[in-house]
């Protein structure tokens, strides 16, 4: 059987919960809408659910034609709007400096109020800004069969893919394959990626990807199989990668492996 795309998953709003579709556009920056924007505290740094898991309950959906916001909140509230854009700011963003801008409106008021902390929403500068490495990191890639395994060793049934926050979900190879495709060039339905390093793993991973709760050991079980491996990061999952050929990427289109 040959590999295939099973999933694809994106958010506009880093930290937010992710949204499942059948068809994403990979341009030489990523997905246009994926990472849009990103959440900062009072200081200026980058706040994501490895520090304040509520954001995970929040739904963001995001048009880029009509420029229009909207956070579906736990309690059943909407806030919504069109954006609006303040004063350019210098972020704080992994230990690196970005720069973005703010966005007016009433949304830092509703995540500030949820989470209980001062919180403020900026746009990034740059589609795909909010990834974490930016465009050279536009693409992450698991395999179903990883997920799996990782399951297996857990003693879990199932585990969530949308906890490990990836773009692309694929079928048909063994677990753990995408790890030899550091390096490589992979053709993904009709773009075609570059992987350069494997996904280094934090608390995210632990957290329910609808409720933001810590339920799940994903670190110990990762370290209990995952660890000496030569990989480009600790408790390697999954791996990420760079544009070199825009395409669209469909459910069930085939992913070509190096040989």
């Amino acid at each position: 059987m040959p590999a295939v795309v099973a999933g694809l998953a994106f958010t506009p709003v880093k930290a937010t919960r992710l949204h499942t579709v059948d068809r994403v556009v990979l341009e030489p920056d990523g997905v246009r809408e994926n990472r849009r924007f990103y959440v900062i505290d009072d200081r200026g740094r980058m706040v994501n659910s490895k520090l304040i898991g509520a954001l995970q309950t929040v739904v963001a959906e995001y048009s880029e034609k009509q420029r229009m916001l909207r956070f579906e909140l736990p309690d059943g509230r909407v806030v919504d709007g069109e954006i609006r854009l303040g004063d350019p700011i210098t972020t704080k963003f992994f230990g690196q400096v970005a720069q973005g801008t703010l966005v007016q409106g009433p949304w830092s008021e509703a995540l500030s109020q949820l989470c209980g902390r001062p919180l403020r929403l900026v746009e990034a500068n740059g589609s795909g800004g909010g990834v974490d490495r930016g465009a050279d990191g536009s693409v992450s890639l698991i395999s179903r069969a990883s997920l799996a395994r990782l399951a297996r060793e857990g003693g879990q049934d199932w585990i969530d893919a949308r906890r490990f926050r990836m773009l692309v979900e694929i079928d048909g190879v063994e677990a753990h394959a995408e790890d030899r495709w550091v390096g490589r060039s992979v053709r993904v339905g009709e773009a075609v990626v570059s992987f350069s390093g494997h996904v280094g793993r934090c608390l995210i991973t632990s957290r329910d990807p609808d409720t933001g709760e810590v339920d799940v050991p994903t670190l110990e079980i990762l370290g209990s199989y995952r660890t000496g491996l030569g990989t480009t990061e600790p408790l390697p999952f999954g791996i990420w990668g760079r544009v070199v050929r825009p395409g669209v990427v469909r459910i069930g289109d085939e992913v070509t492996p190096p040989e």
